[in-house]
């Protein structure tokens, strides 16, 4: 047995038996696939250390069907609610290997737990892409931040840039605009990759100013950062850089087990978020199906497959 945190109303794990289905992690994907799997009445675990995945960055969300304004961490707590109305157990932890001995899958976590299940769905999303010139590593925490809307205060009055086009950077600039006295975005393209919606929000915020065909390679500063060296020559000084450069997904733990994964990394499923490997799903940003298209409303639909996959799996294992 090992004793969990929440939801207090289920907080044992129980490491003798062999679960239906174990859901490994904690975003809309994860969630919504343990709300199907237990509606299901499947018998079912959550593994997961990070409660909420990337959409918990996002300072406000304005596109989820029904909900016309709110913050990525409110949903995202929303999503838990509903997980625990069905009092699933949830395990505070990382899977670091997954391995098929005989008809389980025996899950291994970061504390040397062992998890066994007759299926899986992988839903551990993705980690931001890290920014790799001379200075990034020394000015980590000391003008380099990774989260607009964690650090985004911290800069009051102070000039500051973000690297990157999408539609998080673009959310990113838009939230440091009602701090920072002036928000550059440095793109390396001609034209930002973002939504229309961001496209006018920073367009009239008279306090962003693009920055296009543009890299970063170089970053200065005493204690603190200081200067963004850019190769077209252009020094900016700035006193805080955001990095919105994208993401990598995070499919280590799945080397032993050997699903098929995309070029880059990320695991490739059907239309029913299968895998190639019988009884392991996956779903959400973890999978091929959304390299450009990462929404919390796609990723809580695969969830909602997977789960319906892996319940008919488990039946056909009775059958």
């Amino acid at each position: 047995m090992f004793k969990l945190g929440i939801p207090e109303s289920q907080d044992i794990v129980d490491t003798d038996k062999s679960y239906q289905v174990v859901v490994i992690g904690k975003g809309s994907a994860a969630y919504t696939a343990a709300i199907y799997s237990a509606r299901y009445k499947l018998d079912l675990l959550i593994i997961g250390k990070e409660h909420g995945g990337a959409i918990t960055d996002a300072h406000l969300v304005e596109n989820y069907p029904g909900t016309l304004k709110i913050s990525g961490t409110d949903l995202m707590n929303s999503f838990l609610q509903h997980v625990n109305k069905y009092k699933v157990p949830i395990l505070e932890d990382t899977v670091v290997d997954i391995k098929k001995q005989d008809s389980l899958f025996h899950i291994t976590t970061r504390q040397n737990i062992i998890i066994k299940s007759r299926s899986v769905i992988i839903a551990t999303g993705t980690k931001r892409r890290q920014l790799d010139v001379p200075g990034s590593e020394k000015f980590l925490r000391k003008g380099i931040s990774y989260c607009a809307i964690c650090d985004g205060p911290f800069y009051q009055d102070k000039t500051v840039g973000v690297i990157g086009g999408s539609d998080a950077a673009a959310s990113s600039a838009v939230l440091l605009s009602q701090y920072a006295k002036k928000v550059y975005i440095i793109y390396r393209r001609d034209k930002l990759r973002c939504e229309p919606y961001w496209l006018d929000l920073i367009t009239n915020q008279p306090n962003i100013e693009i920055i296009y065909n543009s890299n970063v390679i170089e970053l200065s500063g005493e204690d603190k950062l200081e200067k963004a060296k850019l190769d077209t020559d252009k020094i900016l000084e700035l006193q805080g850089l955001f990095i919105e450069i994208g993401s990598v997904p995070s499919s280590e733990m799945t080397k032993s087990l050997g699903p098929a994964l995309d070029k880059s990394g990320f695991i490739v499923v059907d239309s029913g978020m299968k895998t190639n490997v019988p009884g392991i799903y996956a779903a959400g940003d973890i999978t091929s199906l959304l390299p450009r298209f990462r929404q919390v409303v796609v990723s809580a639909a695969q969830g909602a497959i997977a789960a319906n996959s892996a319940y008919d799996y488990i039946k056909s294992l009775k059958d």
